[in-house]
């Protein structure tokens, strides 16, 4: 049907909780907070492999650390890789044709993360002016002519949730 309208944006319609949300480049931080939490309710054991990197198996030879061959690897080894393995397919499943190629040569998902945030958050010079912008935009907050209460109410929410997403809290007071 030629006049159909295809819902495309995030949010139109409810989520699976056994698939990860797709992300497409827009609205970074709110596909980050619900994909923590879909990988925290799926294994959180995946979730600290993203959190903290995985583990380069290594072993001590002549006094020095060297990586372990796959063949050398235990139990624990094999473990870490399959927890690495499992979060990098998460992450490819939950990113479009575009991000994919952003960071599909990275070999851990730690890698992957930091791409992803660098790219659409910015390096801490980045959030730093954002911050200050929001800040600008907090303390000389008010209506507008024409705004509903609503508007406004959204308007305010979203600076108040750009602030706390770069660490940046106001005390009620």
């Amino acid at each position: 049907m030629a006049n159909e309208i295809v819902a495309t944006s995030i949010g139109s319609e409810g989520h699976s909780i056994v698939r990860p949300l797709l992300f497409v480049g827009d609205n970074y931080l709110y596909w980050k907070t619900r994909m923590g939490l879909f990988i925290q309710a799926n294994d959180y054991q995946v979730w600290r492999v993203i959190v903290n990197g995985s583990q380069i198996s290594m072993k001590m030879v002549d006094g020095r650390e060297v990586i372990k061959q796959e063949s050398e690897w235990d139990v624990n080894d094999i473990k870490m890789a399959k927890l690495n393995a499992k979060a990098m397919h998460i992450l490819f499943c939950a990113l479009g044709p575009n991000e994919y190629n952003k960071v599909f040569l990275y070999e851990n998902t730690k890698e992957i993360c930091d791409k992803l945030v660098v790219t659409h958050e910015g390096t801490n010079q980045v959030k730093e002016t954002k911050i200050g912008m929001l800040t600008h935009d907090y303390e000389l907050f008010k209506m507008k002519p024409d705004e509903t209460i609503s508007e406004m109410s959204n308007r305010f929410t979203d600076i108040i949730n750009g602030l706390k997403a770069l660490r940046k809290t106001y005390s009620n007071v």
